[in-house]
């Protein structure tokens, strides 16, 4: 008896997780959105009943009901394993992109950060092999945990001068690229932030 009601129960929590994984509040033109504020009328991107492919194009307000919603930001794990995602084109009405957005997006080649991005958030291009370059907006202060790490296909990346931190791990592996300079505001990186970077050829700290 006991042995059934373990079965119910973990079945039961599995099927729950599965339902908060994919839940969304409506969906237009293939993309899923939650509303973050009826009050102020805006919502997140987020993930869906199924993965992203090929190239997305974000807009920067979206209808729905017969009521337009601001576009803000892109939600926790919103693009997380789409393997077979390749580029996505963000407004910049997107004030926030949350951990792990792009998380195993081993196809993205091709992403433009709004300029209105303050955080690069933990995680979020983790294991994106197949990006080459990336330009992070000038207001950024703070590169989060593994936020690059094993992006081998990274060559060249730029850090702004108003950053203040590199996290842990931020660029892990990332084995191509070949030259990092790292201005004056950085106060702390983190442990083996450029850990495995085996085509660093010079630093200028």
């Amino acid at each position: 008896m006991k042995q059934i009601f373990l079965n119910y129960f973990f079945t039961t929590l599995l099927l729950l997780c599965c339902t908060a994984a994919n839940a969304y509040d409506f969906k237009v033109d293939g993309i899923f959105y939650n509303i973050v504020s009826e009050e102020e009328k805006t919502v997140e991107v987020t993930s869906g009943s199924n993965k992203y492919t090929d190239a997305v194009t974000i807009p920067a307000s979206v209808t729905y009901n017969g009521e337009a919603y601001s576009v803000k930001s892109i939600g926790i794990n919103a693009f997380y394993e789409c393997s077979s995602l390749t580029s996505v084109k963000i407004p910049e009405s997107v004030i926030s992109i949350e951990e792990k957005a792009f998380c195993r997006c081993s196809s993205l080649t091709n992403i433009n950060l709004p300029s209105s991005i303050k955080s690069i958030a933990p995680h979020i291009f983790q294991y994106c092999n197949s990006l080459t370059s990336i330009e992070i907006p000038s207001r950024v202060t703070n590169i989060g945990d593994y936020a690059f790490c094993g992006c081998t296909g990274l060559t060249s990346i730029e850090i702004p001068s108003g950053v203040t931190n590199i996290g842990e791990r931020a660029f892990n592996d990332c084995s191509g690229i070949s030259t990092i300079k790292i201005p004056n505001s950085v106060k702390t990186i983190g442990k083996i932030a450029f850990s495995g970077c085996t085509g660093l050829t010079s630093v200028e700290i």
